[in-house]
C-alpha cells in the first residue's frame, strides 16, 4: 500500500486521506520497521513490541495509562496512521505533548492545571471502540492529564457516537488523519471528518502511542492495540502578522511584551529612558546594532520596566555570522556587571540576571568556552549547557525561545524542544553557580523576582514577537 500511496499526484493522496491539507512529498516515516530507535517509554508498564512492520501495545495491570513517546516535538503537521483495537481497551495518540521532570501548573483562560512530575500530558487523538455502549469516539481529541475532552463535548456527544456506528471499524484496520496546524485541529476516520477545534493551549511536543490503564482488571491482561504506517509531514503554519495575539492567546492570558512599534514597557539598563543609539525599531523588528563585539558597550542591555516572578516568555530571534546575545530573567540592574574572565566587578559589561544564550554556535568562541557547552544557544549561560540534540535554524532565520518560570523551577525550550531545566536555590543549582563566574554574587539566581532583558553584545540580533504570559504566584 505504501508504495502506491507514492505513485498517486499529492491531490489525490490528500482526496483519499479526506483531509484539507495537500499531501506533501516530504513524509516521514515515524517508525522504521525494525526497533524502536527514536521512540521512549513514559508513565506505566504496558509493554511495547514490534511485529512485522506493526508496534503492538497490549495492556498490563495495576499500572497507570502507558505512553510509548517519539523523542523529538513536533508544532505543524499532517500525521496519519492506521490502527486496530481489542474492542475490550481503550487507547489514542497523543500529539504536543509534553513530560516534565519536575511537578509544574498550567494555566488557560483563568484556570490552573497542576501537572505531577513524570505525567503525560496533551492533545490525544482518541482510540475509543466501546460498542456495547454504543460510545464509539475514535478520533475524538481528548485532553490528557489536564481538561478532559475537547471534541466531542456535550450536545455533540450524540451525533458524533451515531457517526462512529458508522464508520468505525470494530476488530478491523482503521485510518486516522490529523492536522495540526496553529491553532487548528482537525481530524479524520476512515476518510470522514471527525473533530475541528480551535485550541492554542500548546503548540508543539511529542506524539504518543498510549496503552490505557486497566486497574486490576485481569480479564482485561493482555488486551492489545496496533498501529501501522504511522507516517507524518510537517507544513508552515498560516502566516500570521508579527507582533499581535491570535483569540487563542488573548483567551489564555497573554500579553505582548514588546508592542512591535515603540519603546513603550523598556529602558535601559542604566537610566529610565530607552537608550538613544544602539537599538532600532524597523518592521515590526526590534534590533540590537553591531558594535564590534563588545559587551554593552553602545546602547547597552535593555529591560522591562516591569519586574515579573512567575511567567511564561517566548520570543523570536535571528542572529548573524558570529552573533551573540541573550535573553535573560530575574534580572537585578542594582548589581555590577562582572568580568567574563574572572567573575569580579566590572565598569561595563551586561547585567546580572539567568540567562537563556543566544549564540552563533558556529563562529564564536564562547561556544568553546565554559564547562561543557554551558555557553552555547540554548544553555543556561556559564551554568548548564543545552541538550545536544537542540533544533537551531540557521543563521538568519528566526528561532523560537520560550521560558517557563514557575517559583523556583525554570525550563528553556528552542525551537519546540527543551534544553535546559532547573530549580533555582536547589543544591545542585548552586553547585553550577560555585562553578561559574557567578560565584561571587550571593544567592545568585535565587531572587524573588527580576526584570527581562535582552541583551546587547556587540553584535546584530532581532527579535520579534515578544509575548509573556503572568502565572499565578507559586
Amino acid at each position: 500500500m505504501k508504495a502506491r500511496i507514492y505513485l498517486f499526484s499529492s491531490l489525490t493522496v490528500a482526496l483519499l486521506a479526506g483531509g484539507s491539507l495537500s499531501a506533501q512529498e516530504n513524509w516521514v516515516n515515524l517508525f522504521n520497521g525494525t526497533n524502536l530507535d527514536g521512540w521512549l517509554q513514559r508513565g506505566g508498564h504496558a509493554t511495547y513490541t514490534i511485529e512485522g512492520d506493526e508496534i503492538v501495545g497490549t495492556s498490563v495491570t495495576n499500572t497507570p495509562n502507558t505512553f510509548l513517546c517519539t523523542k523529538k516535538n513536533y508544532g505543524d503537521f499532517v500525521l496519519e496512521y492506521d490502527f486496530k483495537v481489542d474492542s475490550r481497551l481503550n487507547s489514542g495518540v497523543q500529539i504536543r505533548s509534553e513530560c516534565f521532570d519536575q511537578p509544574t501548573t498550567e494555566e488557560w483562560q483563568g484556570k490552573q492545571f497542576n501537572i505531577p512530575a513524570g505525567r503525560v500530558h496533551g492533545y490525544q487523538i482518541e482510540i475509543d471502540p466501546d460498542v456495547p455502549r454504543k460510545r464509539l469516539w475514535s478520533g475524538g481529541i481528548y485532553d490528557e492529564g489536564r481538561r478532559g475532552w475537547l471534541f466531542p463535548n456535550g450536545a455533540q456527544a450524540k451525533a458524533f457516537s451515531a457517526q462512529g456506528l458508522q464508520i468505525f471499524k470494530a476488530d478491523d484496520w482503521n485510518h486516522i488523519r490529523v492536522e495540526a496546524v496553529g491553532d487548528s485541529l482537525k481530524t479524520w476516520l476512515n476518510g470522514t471528518p471527525c473533530a475541528d477545534i480551535k485550541d492554542g493551549m500548546t503548540a508543539s511536543g511529542f506524539i504518543a502511542l498510549q496503552v490505557h490503564s486497566i486497574g486490576k482488571d485481569v480479564q482485561h491482561a493482555g488486551t492489545q492495540v496496533r498501529w501501522r504506517n504511522l507516517r507524518l509531514t510537517e507544513v508552515a503554519a498560516p502566516a500570521t502578522a508579527a507582533n499581535t495575539l491570535t483569540e487563542p492567546e488573548k483567551a489564555g492570558g497573554w500579553q505582548l511584551l514588546w508592542d512591535g512599534l515603540t519603546t513603550d514597557g523598556w529602558r535601559s539598563v542604566k537610566s529610565d529612558n530607552f537608550p538613544a543609539k544602539g537599538w532600532t525599531v524597523h518592521d515590526g523588528i526590534l534590533t540590537v546594532q553591531a558594535n564590534g563585539g563588545q559587551e554593552s558597550a553602545a546602547g547597552g542591555d535593555i529591560i522591562t520596566r516591569q519586574r515579573y516572578a512567575n511567567f511564561e516568555l517566548t520570543a523570536d530571534f535571528k542572529i548573524t555570522p558570529g552573533a551573540n546575545s541573550g535573553i535573560k530573567i530575574f534580572v537585578q540592574p542594582n548589581l555590577s556587571p562582572i568580568d567574563k574572565q574572572t567573575g569580579k566587578p566590572t565598569a561595563v559589561g551586561s547585567a546580572i540576571g539567568c540567562e537563556f544564550q543566544i549564540l552563533d554556535d558556529a563562529r564564536h568562541p564562547d561556544a568553546k568556552l565554559g564547562r561543557n557547552g554551558d555557553r552555547t544557544i540554548g544553555s543556561l549561560y556559564d551554568l548548564i549547557p543545552a541538550a545536544t540534540n537542540k533544533v537551531v535554524k540557521p543563521v538568519g532565520e528566526w528561532n523560537h525561545a520560550r521560558i517557563l518560570a514557575e517559583g523556583k523551577h525554570v525550563t528553556f525550550w528552542l525551537n519546540g524542544g527543551k534544553t535546559v531545566e532547573f530549580e533555582r536555590g536547589s543544591e545542585e543549582f548552586r553547585q553550577y553557580v560555585a562553578a561559574s563566574k557567578y560565584h561571587n554574587i550571593p544567592n545568585f539566581g535565587e531572587w524573588a523576582d527580576g526584570h527581562i532583558l535582552l541583551q546587547d553584545h556587540g553584535n546584530e540580533v532581532s527579535y520579534q514577537n515578544i509575548k509573556i504570559r503572568v502565572l499565578a504566584d507559586k
